[in-house]
């Protein structure tokens, strides 16, 4: 299955270097307020989709433009393009994330950054690696110095005030805070030790889902606001090695709302 989502994803990759150079003629349309999506998404989604039902044709597809098919306890979580935002600027930060979830576990998790040809893998039981070179989180013993990753709430500007306050603490304390604008690669990056931790709020399944596994089994921990393995279903998410996850939830914790927790 591993195998089968790598093909997928590079085949994604593939239509996206195709298209980077013809931004300017892609058909734009705004799905909400700060949210975007153009024919490429869709081309690309398509693709990942004709490969996986290729060799899976009864499992069901949660993907983030055509929504959810089949009802299935095989669950592929795709997003074709996630940083869209980034790609429709020529900002090189995007990726593809594709996962596998089965009976409500996470069992493959690929993330594919097409510009640097850089592969993230993950199989349950099976560790995290980059191009296939086994990757771990960092090791830090404290907020000093850390690099952080993080995404605006831009969707949700009623938690923007707790977001602040979030961010504000932990600023004060590490060595800098990233906001690149695609959480499947900063997620990833977390996994290779690229970044000691990442948090946001008011995430989709297919932004993290693969990159969720990628930690998991790059050694790292990630939990919701109420250090629960709520995630996919709150959005809401705090990623690390199991130090740096409870001091970044040390930190936040006091500015998290009855609506994020």
């Amino acid at each position: 299955m591993l195998t089968i989502a790598v093909r997928a994803a590079r085949n994604a990759g593939d239509l996206l270097r195709r298209s980077a150079d013809n931004v300017s003629q892609l058909t734009i349309t705004q799905k909400e307020r700060n949210d975007f999506t153009s024919e490429v998404d869709w081309k690309v989604e398509q693709e990942i989709i004709k490969v996986l039902r290729a060799s899976f044709p009864d499992h069901s597809i949660l993907a983030e433009e055509s929504g959810e098919q089949g009802n299935s306890d095989s669950v592929w979580i795709i997003d074709p393009l996630d940083g869209t935002t980034n790609f429709l600027h020529g900002f090189p930060h995007y990726a593809v994330s594709i996962a596998l979830k089965q009976k409500g576990k996470l069992e493959i998790g690929v993330v594919y950054d097409p510009v640097r040809d850089e592969l993230f893998t993950a199989e349950r039981g099976g560790g995290a690696t980059l191009n296939n070179r086994k990757i771990r989180v960092t090791k830090p013993t404290s907020l000093k110095g850390a690099l952080i990753g993080t995404g605006f709430p831009f969707k949700y500007q009623q938690h923007l005030d707790a977001y602040l306050k979030m961010f504000a603490a932990l600023t004060a304390d590490t060595a800098g805070i990233r906001r690149a604008g695609s959480a499947a690669l900063d997620l990833a990056y977390v996994a290779a030790g690229r970044m000691d931790g990442f948090w946001e709020i008011g995430l989709r399944p297919w932004d993290m889902a693969a990159g969720i596994l990628l930690i998991q089994e790059a050694g790292g921990a990630v939990t919701d606001f109420s250090f629960k393995d709520q995630f996919l279903q709150s959005g809401n998410v705090i990623a690390g090695s199991p130090k740096m996850h409870q001091m970044m939830y040390q930190a936040i914790e006091p500015f998290v709302s009855k609506e994020l927790s």
